[in-house]
């Protein structure tokens, strides 16, 4: 996504798209890693030397309370983020190298199926195991 069409998004959900605000967005909308705030910062740090992890932390929660980015807490404790342009999906954190995968969700599968009277606004599924690369590493 480019640095105007970020900008724009920012816009339409409220909020002002500061330098670090677009460098957070751009490093999620790039790296689709998952990453935590100190992930994010320690990337960033050469970038914005001034940056604090606090500045990190309040533009994370300002881009999840504006619905443009999702929080995974798949691990008790540590927080990652995911962009919430993604469509609905589940997500697989290996036990062995920790890395986190998205895993895709059969279309409707879930939401079809909910009781009459139900009005879901989040869907988290979360997976855990070891990934192709881990179990070829142990074989």
């Amino acid at each position: 996504m480019t640095t105007v069409e970020l900008t724009d998004k920012m816009r339409r959900a409220g909020l002002r798209p500061s330098a670090q605000r677009l460098a957070i967005m751009q490093y999620l909308e790039m790296f689709r890693t998952h990453p935590s705030a100190d992930e994010i910062y320690k990337a960033l740090l050469p970038e914005f030397p001034s940056m604090s992890l606090t500045t990190v932390y309040n533009t994370l929660h300002a881009l999840v309370g504006s619905g443009l980015l999702r929080e995974v807490e798949i691990e008790p404790a540590n927080l990652r983020f995911d962009s919430a342009s993604t469509p609905p999906h589940g997500h697989f954190r290996c036990r062995c190298c920790g890395r986190i995968f998205d895993m895709p969700l059969p279309d409707g599968i879930i939401l079809e199926n909910m009781p009459g009277g139900f009005a879901v606004d989040s869907l988290d599924l979360y997976l855990k195991g070891t990934c192709p690369d881990c179990t070829t590493a142990r074989d």
